[in-house]
């Protein structure tokens, strides 16, 4: 069964517009003022307010809807952010309308009506869009095509305007208010992924930190994470297989003091054995990631002050 937002997922500032489900908000913002921590915790993919025009063009229905999802890291998102003060913003809009961690032109065309295409040129879809998971998700592995149908361009344009661009807008007014309060702020956009395969004698990461191979975050961020990991007995990986994508490109900007690190999570650390429901490990994840949280928080916190110090070279641009 597909779910819309639980009572408690709409707690804070509602903002966007769902194209099909009216009066379901696209994202939801829950942040103190004063700020508690200079931590913004985000969910992109969390989302699970299903229109019901959506899944009657799904070919598989909910099966393919609930393998698009990070499977309730909305509940880990918001535990964190219960447990630490960070400011959060969780995502209603499925991945399946709408990839919030892609750019709004990373599309396959082919999904669409040859009407609603754009005329011949440009650079094409990138490599993510050709394997199926662009701004639309088109085809998912061992199920194939998703849809029953092309789209057509007021598909595009009213998911762009409803869901992507003021989910955005609302992300980096967030990091720009914590910037200004302590010198510096820090993005974690928490994901889930697939248990990964395991080697001989080598234990499978149970967490991926993404950082675009030191593009996004300073180094001492990405230092302090995997300590805290180490410390709690959680293997980590770094940048491989995920390093970040659209959400990370856009909003960081580590020499003016925005800081920004993808996480992805084992799915099957917190969820039951088929992948579907909360299990026993939920509330050790959050313990685990509110310690986490508030050992960067400091970090960034320390970075703030130094630039208070020194001045941020580009905090005007």
């Amino acid at each position: 069964m597909i779910e819309r937002p639980d009572e408690n997922d709409s707690q804070g500032e509602p903002g966007g517009r769902i194209p099909g489900a009216p009066g379901v908000a696209a994202f939801v913002l829950e942040e103190r003022e004063p700020s508690a921590i200079p931590v913004l915790v985000a969910a992109p993919h969390g989302g699970r307010a299903y229109p019901r025009a959506l899944m009657a063009d799904l070919r598989h229905g909910p099966s393919a809807a609930i393998k698009l999802e990070d499977r309730y890291v909305d509940r880990l998102a918001q535990g964190v952010a219960a447990a630490t003060g960070a400011s959060l913003l969780v995502a209603h809009a499925p991945r399946a309308m709408i990839d919030l961690n892609r750019a709004p032109d990373d599309i396959d065309w082919e999904m669409f009506a040859r009407d609603a295409r754009p005329l011949e040129g440009g650079t094409g879809p990138s490599r993510r869009a050709r394997s199926g998971l662009g701004l639309i998700p088109r085809r998912l592995p061992l199920l194939g095509e998703l849809w029953r149908r092309r789209f057509v361009a007021e598909d595009l344009a009213d998911r762009i305007a409803g869901i992507h661009e003021p989910y955005h807008a609302t992300l980096g007014s967030v990091l720009v208010r914590l910037r200004e309060r302590w010198g510096a702020a820090l993005l974690i956009d928490l994901h889930s992924m697939p248990p990964l395969p395991s080697r001989p004698g080598v234990a499978s990461a149970q967490i991926v930190l993404g950082d675009r191979f030191g593009a996004t975050c300073h180094g001492s961020v990405v230092a302090s994470a995997f300590a805290h990991f180490a410390q709690v007995g959680r293997e980590a990986a770094h940048n491989r297989p995920y390093a970040g994508g659209y959400v990370l490109e856009r909003h960081a900007n580590p020499r003016a003091g925005i800081h920004a690190l993808q996480i992805e999570i084992d799915r099957s650390r917190y969820l039951d054995p088929a992948l579907v429901e909360p299990g026993e490990g939920m509330a050790d994840m959050i313990e685990d990631l509110a310690g986490l949280v508030r050992r960067l928080a400091s970090v960034v916190a320390e970075l703030g002050r130094d630039a208070g110090a020194q001045g941020w070279p580009l905090a005007a641009e």
